[in-house]
């Protein structure tokens, strides 16, 4: 018996730079083994510099991908990522309900790798009231994570507490990224509502991240299409990511903050989706 391919669907924005955004996401669903589809919600001109131009779609024209794609051919999961007005936002969460779409991501995506702005000051509280109660799982990083929940994090008990006033928001699960923090390794700390794990790597030097945020959510959620538990999603995630970043300097594209190597493990994936991992995952 053929095992099916997961479909896995993409709302985000596009990066004429290819290393974040749909273009991102669909490298990455693709490498792991999905069939990925997208619904472009914005498009934005950028390099590895900057980001030169900012054209958001239509509400409508957004949720006319939405329904085309649900009505038809329909999702194992779903990723968002850039959202960047509220009536975006909304109609987006009304085609998520509307579709009864399970396994959903939220990657808040507010701050370019330039530092250029993607998500507008009032869509902040249509994200937090509209879409975080539906996601399985919400993926921001620390200065997101601080502006989701106007708290200062400067430590564990920091995002303890952050996890948790986020995860009151509605969300089955939060995963709040430690590449922002300091220290020689990186840590991400997944948040259920009673436990916390801790999810560490070594911190590899390199300017090359650019979409780091987008490839990680989009492989969680294509390990979610998969039919893994969300620690094992997050675990695979971050396996694949590590080795994305580790290989990003190969690449050499652009001058700035360049993409990740979302194509590293292809000559290593020999018919299987996934590396073996252990299965006990460290709490804190």
């Amino acid at each position: 018996m053929t095992r099916r391919i997961p479909r896995v669907l993409t709302i985000a924005g596009s990066d004429s730079g290819g290393g974040a955004g749909i273009q991102a996401d669909l490298k990455t669903m693709t490498v792991l083994g999905a069939y990925g589809m997208s619904v472009i919600t914005s498009i934005t001109a950028q390099n590895t510099v900057a980001v030169t131009g900012i054209y958001d779609l239509a509400p409508e024209a957004v949720a006319r991908q939405l329904d085309a794609v649900l009505s038809d051919i329909g999702a194992d999961a779903v990723k968002t990522g850039m959202l960047s007005s509220a009536a975006i936002i909304e109609v987006v969460a009304a085609g998520l309900e509307r579709h009864a779409v399970k396994n959903i991501v939220i990657d808040p995506v507010m701050l370019a790798k330039s530092g250029d702005a993607l998500l507008r000051e009032d869509a902040c509280e249509t994200l937090k009231a509209r879409l975080l109660p539906l996601a399985t799982l919400v993926t921001p990083n620390i200065p997101e994570a601080e502006a989701l929940t106007g708290m200062d994090i400067h430590d564990e008990a920091g995002l303890r507490a952050a996890a948790e006033a986020l995860h009151a928001l509605g969300p089955a699960h939060v995963l709040i990224k430690g590449g922002h923090s300091g220290g020689d390794e990186s840590t991400d700390y997944l948040y259920d509502g009673k436990v916390m794990r801790a999810y560490s790597t070594r911190r590899i030097a390199t300017r090359n991240t650019h979409g780091t945020g987008c490839t990680l959510s989009a492989a969680i959620a294509t390990c979610l299409g998969f039919g893994c538990a969300v620690p094992e999603a997050v675990r695979l995630a971050k396996d694949y990511i590590t080795g994305a970043i580790l290989h990003a300097d190969e690449l050499g594209v652009g001058s700035g903050h360049g993409p990740l190597h979302h194509g590293w493990r292809l000559e290593h994936l020999k018919g299987t989706p996934f590396t073996e991992v252990d299965d006990k995952d460290p709490i804190v």
